[in-house]
């Protein structure tokens, strides 16, 4: 699947990019340095956009090598109607301050179908509760 990026300015090789073909994230960048505090949140700006058609959602999810340092992305969804900057949310979940460094890969962007649900009130014959053999043996 192609998505059209728009770029504002990054470095050809910080576009988002998979290592190996096989991953299911494309591996995001930190724009700049930044220390976050303990139990800060943070949204960090990753300098493009993507027009994700619709039927699909992307995220941004963490990396382990984040999550190992207590460093967790954030997952709000990228609607295919979003059209603004891509942010990352990064929360430090650790009791100390922790620097990312400009040009970490901080996170992987993960494109995903999504199933538009039609929430109805009724659906016909209503289901029971039961369980372990209530239907009959």
């Amino acid at each position: 699947m192609k998505i059209k990026l728009i770029d504002f300015g990054l470095k050809a090789d910080h576009h988002p990019f998979w290592l190996h073909e096989n991953d299911a994230g494309a591996d995001v960048f930190m724009p700049y340095d930044y220390v976050l505090k303990p139990g800060e949140v943070a949204r960090i700006p990753l300098g493009f956009v993507l027009i994700i058609p619709d039927g699909f959602a992307g995220y941004v999810f963490p990396r382990s090598s984040m999550v190992a340092k207590e460093l967790v992305c954030e997952l709000p969804p990228i609607d295919s109607g979003y059209r603004g900057e891509i942010h990352a949310i990064i929360s430090n979940v650790s009791t100390s301050s922790q620097t990312i460094h400009k040009d970490t890969r901080i996170g992987q962007l993960v494109i995903t179908p999504v199933v538009i649900a039609d929430f109805v009130l009724n659906l016909g014959e209503e289901r029971g509760s039961g369980a372990f053999g209530s239907s009959g043996e």
